[in-house]
């Protein structure tokens, strides 16, 4: 059987790209706000690459039930873990109602819980409290680290130990935080990458493989892939650049291709 729609043995240049269910070459999905026929379509077309779905921000507040219902179904049958943006944690749980959130959100059917304090102060014990609650409601955990806020400057070194100590209380991955403009954390307001900031988190961290990088920029997925492999991690991926991504991850596109033809070239000698 082979691999590619068109039903020929053609490889693909850029090998060894996992194919779920995966615990590497991840890929986090931002949705802000698709209907059910939009999400329906997406699934049908993208589904096979994607593995988690986030419904952006506190947008999952502003579907009606029966929407919302549909929705979170209709993503798990297509094997997809689905969660609500971390914001809407952040507001709940500024207003007591931490305990009331993740039990709707096991109700409703959401299979990951997403840990973050981009915009509000959490101190750590009440981090790591929230981390342990939604792993013993049987969510995986997504935390991330960094803040939304350009101006509101989080030291890398703060980033590196806040990685670990998520991982340590039973996070499954750390994201990167990027927003969706790709112009926080290790990007600068151009999108371009803070090389610096960048090795050192990946120094700290346990391995590579621990983390998803918010790259939502073309030229974000390309530097990753080419650095860290087409199994790297990625989130924050619009809901229309998912088979660009993959062609990237795949070497489909002539900005991974490229590097492959020297491997090719005995072909055509």
């Amino acid at each position: 059987m082979f691999k590619n729609g068109w039903g020929i043995d053609i490889e693909f240049p850029l090998l060894d790209r996992r194919t779920k269910p995966r615990n590497i070459g991840l890929t986090m999905v931002l949705d802000k706000g698709l209907g059910i026929g939009e999400t329906t379509d997406l699934l049908e077309t993208s589904g096979e690459h994607i593995d988690f779905l986030k419904l952006s921000f506190g947008t999952s507040a502003l579907y009606s039930p029966h929407v919302l219902h549909k929705k979170i179904n209709l993503v798990r049958s297509y094997e997809v873990d689905i969660y609500p943006g971390g914001t809407f944690l952040e507001v709940a749980l500024l207003q007591g109602k931490l305990d009331q959130f993740l039990y709707r959100a096991k109700e409703l059917g959401f299979t990951c819980i997403e840990v973050s304090d981009g915009t509000i102060e959490m101190e750590k014990e009440t981090r790591k409290e929230v981390i342990f609650k939604a792993v013993d409601l049987g969510f995986r955990v997504l935390t991330e680290v960094g803040k939304k806020d350009a101006n509101e400057k989080c030291l890398v070194d703060e980033m590196v130990k806040q990685l670990n100590e998520d991982l340590e209380n039973g996070a499954y991955r750390v994201i990167i935080e990027a927003r969706e403009s790709g112009t926080v954390g290790v990007y600068n307001s151009a999108g371009d990458t803070d090389l610096e900031a960048f090795e050192k988190i990946l120094r700290g961290a346990p391995n590579p493989d621990v983390i998803i990088w918010e790259a939502p920029l073309k030229k974000q997925q390309v530097h990753l892939i080419k650095t860290l492999g087409n199994n790297v991690n990625l989130g924050n991926i619009p809901t229309g650049e998912i088979l660009a991504l993959e062609a990237l991850r795949n070497g489909l596109r002539g900005d991974t291709f490229k590097d492959t033809l020297t491997r090719f070239s005995k072909n055509f000698l």
